[in-house]
């Protein structure tokens, strides 16, 4: 923002992008500092502002001063610090150290340290971010001022970008915009998040620097030796150049980096969710029994008539080892023919490459006679649950997978900036962008080839801690040896292509105002496809004797979880079998005759595409009032409109075919496109404030609008079946393209003293009123005239013998009774004497009833919260801490006594960080530990309408670094050092989903400046 009358000497703030220009060229105002001494930190010399990428740095010294030169990490809080200080509305941000020092080895990592901003972590590293309890798909990212396409094969339908395929080399800064403002893109309604490259007319001269370093994860030695991948100790190297012409017009930038990391993760949890919410006076497929049934004196604390609880599907134990491949690239050229133009072209490239192995080991439940202990009501925990199998013939499974993929970003962008007249500047920005993820493997992006012994007898999964325990009598892999049995095989595509346009104009006029203008269009193209291949030949695939027991090799599994409380319980089933992924392919490929159906399908199931395009349009008035208090103010208006047509390539479901116990895949036939369209419009207004109400003191206020688009599933056209329904019906999804996007209306007020040149406390309080959210429901349907085998004639008739919950006396039945009929096919008995084969529905048979997920503009919520600051440095002592505090609240939360689906903000929690930093010309330490509060991170689960509650997660890293001489430097870095585990529950802390162990990660490292 332009002030004509700004008292202060005018320092540069850090912002290092030519293409970002629709951001103000801030000006800075020095710290309050001792007199006669100005403060510069290297940082800001190092970058520019987005908006003027060939201005000065900053003006010589005023006659008489001494200049100070802060460099390294004190430096990048400074010009932190500064960001914030000067910023038009609600702005932080994070600087580089130096060229190609960014202060965290992950972007994501490093935006947690601000207030208000949590992330979520995957494969032991932060990827997302959630801000200001707004969730990750509701947060804008832009690289240099442009909007980024997003890919993601864990979520083919989201919007929130992955910040684990960008690596910090080549960030100089990282700008997250809290308030809204009418220059800014649409999109972010927690924050916008501007991701800042290096520029080489920002910084004269030649500059370089090369880094190497090496890695150990140790959770890459906590897994099975067939799951491990390569070198315990990985390299990372990095380099950046840039360079300009002797007369500054002419500017090269080259940054490069390549990673390495090998690692693991090992995981149990109740992966197909809980069945249920069930009333304890309620009698259905998958309750416990009633008081005076057959079964009922076996439960100790049974829930009350009107008490809540759930039961258990399954039980898992998963082992990953995991190899990871990032390189990113980007070549900045710059020309400035004159004073007055400015232009730049650049390209960036990223590739993030990812190979899991895993073995696997699970237990399901199917609901026949059991024995179970809750805690009390009203909403029962299980303590423990067990299933009596008395003949001890059912499926004791395991696992293994060998699955690779690899996302790939491009973009392209030009720029070009006018300064007609010192009053007058016109800018031109275009990029061309895609993110694009594929399978990396013959096998495809996910996979699973299942075994199983069929010799488990009576099943306990004890919660009463944290690790759940799965205990099996009976185990006998000689009289049952282990066999295959299903298997699936996906494909999975998901590819979003950006191209836009913006111009931008600042008028100033008057004495001390400015008018900025702009317009802009953007198209998004998104696509996401898959296909499935299954295998439902859960009894067995071929005969056991085809498998030699040499391709098993017997392991114990609580050692690999030996951070989780409970794991070390002797109850345990500790026989865990591990084996080669190729090798038992191979076997059951050649075996069955049927090679084809053990590798992914060469087309697509299912493919979505969506078409948005946007066009917009923003005016914004920026003064300064000359008052006892000095004021800034900036009214401004945005619209925009967007037209969105959906097409989706789905299968069409002709019956539903029941292949084991409670495995019931639905049988596609020929799929077909549908294209369905919306559009929406909005006019977004903005006002920002401050007062100088000191030379020290700030005060702050902000109030806009800012809108947030659907997930891209919330949009697809199409409905789209689940391939396997269970005993009870089925899934399905449904998108509505004339969903509008999340609406909210954003206050903000903050007081800010600057009491020193690198020391601070905030304290800012922020409002938002949600509106338009689209609430997540299920509606009951029959889609398509699906018929199941279930409560046809043929189960029918064996009800006579059998119960509705024993499903394998009424296949027995059925195959015994009815085989060659229409539908019955009976295949070998197993091991146990069971009969196998399919029951296909046939014409008679009863309509599938399926839960169909659909989208609806229903829902509203407001989110209110504090944010706390403090930035202190100790003096001249090197010492200083870093600490901030923010607490989200809405009392829009989930109800656990509620059944059925429900609308409730997920991401919602509070967070804090403190960091202890020292420094001196040969050595910096920093010392940060990182805690996000437990948040709702699902409304659904694998079961139904359940909720995901992610718990408390603390984290302690530490870097240590030393200054060998002017160019060369070494450092230490650990992350994750106290060892820590991710835990998510359900209704109650036992009912677990997921408890992940992981590990810390060691880093030493080398650079050279040239």
């Amino acid at each position: 923002m332009y002030y004509p009358k700004a008292k202060q000497t005018l320092i540069s703030l850090a912002v290092a992008s030519a293409c970002a220009a629709f951001m103000p060229a801030f000006a800075q105002e020095a710290a309050s500092m001792p007199p006669a001494e100005t403060a510069t930190s290297a940082p800001s010399q190092a970058v520019d502002a987005a908006s003027n990428p060939t201005a000065s740095i900053t003006g010589p010294a005023q006659n008489g001063t001494q200049t100070v030169v802060v460099t390294g990490l004190r430096a990048s809080l400074e010009s932190s610090m500064n960001l914030k200080r000067n910023a038009q509305g609600f702005v932080d941000g994070i600087v580089a150290e130096d060229i190609g020092k960014f202060p965290d080895t992950n972007l994501a990592e490093s935006l947690q340290r601000i207030s208000g901003v949590s992330i979520d972590r995957e494969i032991g590293e932060g990827s997302k971010i959630t801000v200001r309890g707004v969730g990750p798909d509701f947060n804008l990212v832009l690289l240099n001022g442009r909007q980024m396409p997003v890919s993601n094969l864990g979520d083919r339908n989201g919007r929130a970008f992955d910040f684990a395929n960008i690596a910090s080399e080549a960030i100089s800064q990282l700008q997250v915009y809290k308030s809204s403002r009418a220059e800014t893109p649409t999109g972010g309604v927690g924050a916008t998040i501007n991701v800042i490259t290096a520029r080489p007319l920002s910084r004269p001269g030649m500059q370089a620097s090369i880094g190497i370093k090496g890695v150990h994860d140790t959770s890459a030695t906590n897994l099975p030796d067939g799951l491990q991948h390569g070198n315990k100790i990985t390299p990372e190297v990095s380099g950046i150049y840039s360079n300009t012409s002797a007369d500054g017009r002419f500017g090269i930038g080259l940054s490069a980096s390549y990673q390495e990391r090998n690692l693991g993760y090992n995981r149990a949890s109740v992966a197909n969710g809980w069945k249920g919410p069930f009333r304890g006076d309620q009698a259905t497929y998958g309750a416990i029994p009633l008081p005076g049934q057959p079964g009922s004196e076996l439960i100790t604390n049974r829930p009350g008539p009107t008490d809540l609880y759930q039961t258990p599907q399954n039980l898992n134990y998963n082992l990953s080892g995991v190899q990871r491949e990032r390189t990113n690239g980007q070549v900045v050229f710059q020309f400035a023919p004159n004073k007055s133009i400015t232009s730049t072209l650049d390209y960036t490239y990223s590739e993030n490459k990812i190979h899991t192995r895993r073995n696997d080991m699970s237990a399901w439940f199917n609901f026949g006679p059991s024995s179970s202990s809750w805690t009390d009501g009203p909403i029962a925990g299980p303590l423990t649950y067990t299933e009596f199998i008395p003949a001890g013939n059912a499926d004791i499974a395991m696992g293994v997978s060998d699955f690779a993929t690899r996302s790939e970003n491009k973009s392209l962008g030009f720029n070009t900036v006018w300064r007609v007249t010192p009053e007058l500047r016109f800018e031109l920005d275009a990029h061309s962008s895609s993110a694009e993820s594929t399978p990396n493997s013959p096998f495809g992006s996910s996979n699973v080839i299942g075994t199983a012994s069929f010799s488990r007898g009576n099943t306990t999964a004890d919660f009463s801690q944290d690790f759940p325990v799965l205990s099996i009598q009976g185990a006998d892999y000689a009289r049952a040896p282990q066999q295959v049995t299903g298997s699936v095989f996906e494909n999975g595509y998901m590819k979003t292509e950006v191209d836009q346009i913006q111009t931008h104009g600042s008028w100033k006029v008057l004495e001390a105002s400015e008018v900025k203008f702009g317009l802009g269009a953007t198209k998004v193209d998104y696509r996401s496809a898959f296909s499935v291949q299954q295998r439902d030949t859960w009894g067995g695939a071929t005969q056991a004797s085809d498998y030699p027991a040499s391709l098993f090799t017997v392991d114990s599994l609580g050692k690999y979880f030996d951070q989780v409380n409970g794991s070390n319980n002797p109850a345990l089933f500790d026989r865990f079998h591990t084996f080669n992924f190729n090798q038992i392919r191979d076997i059951v490929a050649q075996a069955s005759g049927l090679p084809q159906l053990y590798v992914p399908k060469t087309t697509y199931d299912t493919d979505r595409r969506t078409e948005e395009k946007s066009k917009s349009l923003y005016l914004q008035f920026n003064t300064e009032w000359d008052t006892r208090f000095p004021i800034n103010t900036s009214l401004g208006v945005r619209y925009e409109k967007t037209d969105v047509s959906s097409t989706a390539l789905v299968p069409t479901p002709i019956a539903i075919s029941w292949v084991s116990q409670n495995e019931l895949p639905v049988v596609f036939g020929q799929s077909g496109f549908t294209t369905l369209k919306g559009n929406y419009s909005h006019v977004l207004p903005s006002f920002d404030a401050d007062i100088a109400l000191r030379d020290d003191i700030k005060g702050r206020f902000s109030y806009g609008h800012t809108i947030g688009r659907p997930r891209y599933d919330q949009i697809a056209g199409g409905q789209v079946l689940d391939t396997l329904a269970r005993v009870e019906g089925g899934t399905g999804s449904q998108g509505n393209p004339a969903l509008e996007p999340v609406k909210s209306k954003n206050f903000d007020i903050a007081l800010e003293w600057y009491y020193g040149r690198q020391s601070f406390i905030s304290v800012n309080h922020f409002r938002k009123q949600l509106e338009n959210y689209a609430g997540q429901s299920q509606v009951i349907a029959q889609p398509f005239g699906v018929r199941t085998p279930v409560g046809g004639a043929y189960w029918n008739a064996a009800l006579g013998s059998c119960t509705t919950a024993d499903t394998t006396c009424i296949r027995n039945y059925i195959f015994r009774n009815f085989n060659g009929q229409p539908g019955v096919v009976a295949g070998a008995n197993n091991a146990s004497g069971d009969a196998t084969g399919t029951i296909t529905a046939i014409g008679t048979d009863p309509v599938a009833n399926f839960r169909i997920t659909s989208y609806s503009n229903q829902k509203k919520a407001n989110i209110r919260g504090l944010e706390f600051n403090l930035q202190h440095m100790f003096g001249n002592s090197g010492f200083g801490v870093q600490a901030n505090y923010t607490y989200v609240n809405s009392g829009l939360k989930y109800d656990n006594g509620s059944v059925g689906e429900q609308f409730a903000l997920v991401g919602l929690g509070d967070s804090a960080n403190l960091v202890g930093i020292f420094e001196n010309d040969k050595w910096n330490v920093r010392a940060a530990y990182n805690w996000r509060d437990e948040f709702l991170s699902s409304t659904f689960d694998g079961s139904g309408p359940n909720p995901n509650y992610v718990e408390a997660y603390g984290q302690l890293d530490l870097s240590v670094g030393y200054n060998v001489n002017k160019n060369l430097s070494v450092s230490f870095e650990g992350i994750n050092l106290t060892d820590e585990i991710q835990r998510t529950h359900g209704r109650t802390k036992q009912q677990v989903l997921f408890v992940t162990q992981s590990g810390p990660r060691y880093m030493l490292a080398a650079r050279y400046k040239f």
